[in-house]
């Protein structure tokens, strides 16, 4: 199994997925940081996670990708490279405003980030789709989740520990940019895919065709609303995660970014080699099963943090690592799932279809009602009721076991 990880096709993945994480944090949870320190208000704060609502739409301009590529790299990696070098210039700019004095402009500038990030995602699903072979897509699943997560860990617990005791928060938008930078050299050195598939002919064909193979199969329609519930209690804890250790339970900026770099970042490594190794064990089904009650019950973590009376490290640290692992194993099984439901022609339409179906609860959900949720319920009753919020997509999964068993076979 681990001659797998060192593959050509699969160890660029762990580059190309840090690319593919680092933005998000920069425009959500390190954002939502930045703003807190600087007091914005709890619901401008909540209302800011709607600066990711392009990793939701991100289906609507995949046709293009699918049927237009730039006149180098190939077809799915001259998307890449393009829109790293320009999400490069565009974190870095970032580093130009503030929270507390341009809100708004600090607002727009993260919707295109994320509008770039989210086409560079949509590239990256589909080249990663296309690239791996059968016997390695467990694998890739995994090493794609250990460089996303190791992404979201240096622009989520390290930026915090560089904005608050380094650079301060313009030059650490600065230094991220420079990261994404030097993914894009990663991306000229990656192998193409082995079956260079035949790209649609017209735009009308890259926007209906995708749509009309992916309905024709039995229980389509189940398919979409599982993806949409079965990481929906994760999303619903990690909405405002960073507030609630910095305002709620009162750790400081460094604390959490020093927590998030040490434990999240080992735990990370573990959960995606683990993911990788277990679901090529267990197969789909039983994976995405377990890895998702885990997911769900680490939740349970934040609750002891917010009944304690005084800030623990030790327990933060335990949860942080908790939550780090257990995501990333749920991470991984969903993106195996992902990959598995695409057709080779459309993967970038049909990828970006089904992941951005799944930031629906992330961006238009959890991120809108957290605020309201935990202003009403308290924090301690709130992230119990996240548990319960994973519920149905878990049971949603057992009832369509069969159709999942047949993807994996």
């Amino acid at each position: 199994m681990s001659r797998v990880y060192t593959s050509p096709r699969v160890l660029p993945l762990l580059i190309l997925g840090f690319a593919s994480g680092l933005p998000l944090a920069l425009v959500s949870g390190t954002l939502q940081a930045w703003a807190t320190v600087e007091n914005v208000s709890l619901t401008e704060i909540g209302f800011l996670t709607l600066v990711g609502s392009a990793y939701t739409l991100k289906f609507l301009w995949a046709p293009l990708v699918d049927r237009y590529a730039p006149p180098f790299l190939g077809r799915r990696r001259g998307w890449i490279v393009l829109t790293q070098l320009l999400l490069a210039g565009s974190i870095a700019a970032m580093g130009l405003f503030s929270p507390a004095t341009n809100l708004t402009a600090l607002a727009l500038l993260a919707v295109w980030v994320a509008f770039l990030s989210a086409t560079q995602d949509i590239a990256f699903d589909a080249y990663s789709t296309d690239v791996l072979r059968a016997p390695e897509r467990a694998a890739g699943a995994a090493v794609k989740v250990m460089g996303y997560r190791l992404a979201m860990i240096a622009s989520g617990g390290l930026a915090l520990i560089l904005a608050d005791r380094w650079l301060g928060w313009s030059n650490t938008y600065m230094l991220m940019g420079v990261f994404m930078g030097l993914c894009a050299l990663v991306t000229l050195i990656a192998p193409e895919p082995e079956l260079d598939s035949r790209p649609p002919r017209s735009l009308s064909e890259a926007v209906a065709a995708p749509l009309a193979e992916f309905f024709s199969r039995p229980g389509a329609w189940a398919i979409l609303l599982l993806i949409v519930l079965y990481k929906l209690g994760d999303a619903f804890a990690g909405a405002l995660s960073t507030t609630f250790l910095i305002r709620a339970a009162g750790f400081t900026l460094s604390e959490v970014g020093s927590i998030n770099k040490v434990f999240g970042l080992a735990a990370t490594v573990v959960g995606a080699l683990l993911g990788g190794t277990i679901m090529a064990r267990l197969g789909l089904y039983r994976a995405l099963m377990m890895f998702g009650l885990l997911q769900a019950v680490s939740n349970l973590g934040y609750w002891f943090i917010a009944v304690q009376d005084t800030p623990s490290m030790l327990l933060m640290g335990v949860v942080v690592a908790l939550e780090n692992l257990c995501g990333g194993l749920g991470t991984a099984a969903f993106v195996a799932l992902l990959m598995a439901l695409c057709n080779r022609a459309y993967s970038a339409t049909q990828f970006a279809l089904l992941s951005a179906l799944s930031a629906v609860g992330r961006t238009y959900l959890a991120g809108p009602l957290t605020p309201v949720l935990v202003q009403s319920l308290g924090w301690p009753v709130f992230f119990i009721c996240t548990v319960l919020i994973a519920l149905p997509g878990l049971l949603m999964l057992r009832g369509y076991r069969g159709l999942i068993n047949q993807l994996d076979a």
